[in-house]
């Protein structure tokens, strides 16, 4: 009973982390404008603040498996909560630019390597619905994220509300990781989950003899296009409604924040789906709708278009993040897969940061009107590499 218990609050504080997770996430789009009009910025300078977090989290998530085995879980959510809050508050603090740009690193290494660790420990350990709710515990955080920023520009003027809010709620958490380090060190495995279910983490496969896989780069590939395009739609559907479309600041930010509530609630319903369609199922179908939604938001056929648009998104792209993750071991092999899922989380966030600062450069230099059309043919090739990886799981699987 002790054990159960144990294992039912290790899965609640990893839900908790993932949550934190998101709520950074969730800001930026809102306050990018405000952000911009504060340090006088070109419409495309969010790309540095992209690249800077992108190339903390990169680091932190490929070196994950060094810092848990140093730190354990609970140490790593500690130190990650962290230095994600010094980051976000020192983001209220930042005289120049250049130093948000750096503390954008600092908040950038405090969330990757959580992200990789608790990806492979939830994969190893659990089926692919626990996989679903825990990325709704991202989508929970990502939602409440814009809700938070619209309050403080709302209600404060300032976009600096959101982030000090949030920030200190991340060093709070850290300490609570901190005072329960011991629960993460107990290992044990659900005597309800079958035994297979452990064979990611058997392997001791070398990163070089993975890397020579073709399947794993096709891998790695599919989620760098996935990651920017869900972090696109994101970052720029805010100031897509607000700057191009005249939608008005308090009703764009809250929708802009029902994209990501259509998410979770999607990702929660996937959960309770997984078994019955199965994961493949819920893959194509997201795919598809989602570039139906893509397209309906380039088109912008009557006054509504854009806000259901993004609602069919946000919904269609729930279970793919961690319907991919999932299916990591039967589309590379089990023994390229502990790997391989390290190395899928800095794709992912290589991709949140090239994808959407490409979507910046078009907005800048043609229209920001170009960035749905963009983002649609981004779909289009995500569809072909998922075809051509599931086709490159058939060979493994024979």
């Amino acid at each position: 009973m002790k054990t159960y218990r144990a294992q039912i609050g290790l899965i609640l504080l990893a839900f908790i982390a993932f949550i934190s997770l998101g709520l950074p996430d969730g800001l930026l789009g809102v306050a990018w404008p405000s952000i911009r009009e504060h340090f006088s910025l070109r419409l495309d300078a969010l790309g540095m603040l992209l690249f800077a977090a992108t190339a903390g989290y990169m680091t932190s998530s490929f070196l994950s498996g060094q810092v848990i085995s140093k730190l354990g879980i609970g140490g790593t959510l500690a130190a990650s909560c962290f230095l994600t809050g010094a980051g976000l508050i020192g983001y209220t603090l930042a005289p120049f630019w250049w130093v948000m740009v750096l503390l954008g690193m600092v908040a950038g290494l405090g969330a990757g390597a959580i992200d990789a660790g608790l990806n492979t420990y939830i994969a190893a350990n659990f089926g692919e619905g626990l996989m679903q709710w825990l990325h709704a515990s991202f989508g929970i955080g990502v939602t409440l994220g814009p809700i938070i920023m619209t309050v403080g520009l709302n209600s404060f003027h300032a976009w600096q509300w959101g982030y000090r809010n949030v920030g200190t709620a991340q060093i709070i958490l850290a300490a609570c990781f901190l005072l329960t380090m011991s629960i993460w060190q107990k290992k044990s495995t659900p005597a309800h989950e079958p035994q297979e279910n452990m064979r990611l983490t058997d392997y001791k496969t070398s990163i070089s003899e993975t890397l020579r896989q073709p399947i794993v780069w096709m891998s790695l590939l599919l989620f760098f296009i996935y990651t920017g395009i869900e972090v696109s739609f994101g970052s720029w559907t805010y100031s897509l409604l607000t700057l191009s479309r005249h939608v008005s600041t308090e009703v764009a930010g809250y929708w802009a924040g029902s994209y990501w509530a259509t998410f979770t609630i999607g990702r929660i319903l996937a959960g309770l789906l997984t078994r019955r369609l199965g994961g493949k199922t819920l893959l194509a179908g997201g795919l598809i709708s989602a570039t139906a939604g893509a397209v309906l938001l380039w088109w912008n056929p009557f006054p509504t278009a854009s806000i259901v648009a993004v609602s069919i998104i946000g919904f269609a792209l729930a279970p793919i993040f961690p319907g991919l993750v999932s299916a990591t071991g039967s589309r590379v092999g089990d023994h390229h897969a502990a790997n391989t899922i390290g190395m899928q989380i800095s794709a992912a966030g290589l991709g949140a940061a090239v994808v959407p600062a490409l979507a910046g450069v078009l907005a800048q230099n043609i229209s920001l009107e170009a960035i749905p059309i963009y983002l649609t043919c981004l779909f289009v090739v995500l569809l072909g590499l998922y075809y051509l990886s599931s086709s490159g799981q058939r060979e493994i699987q024979k």
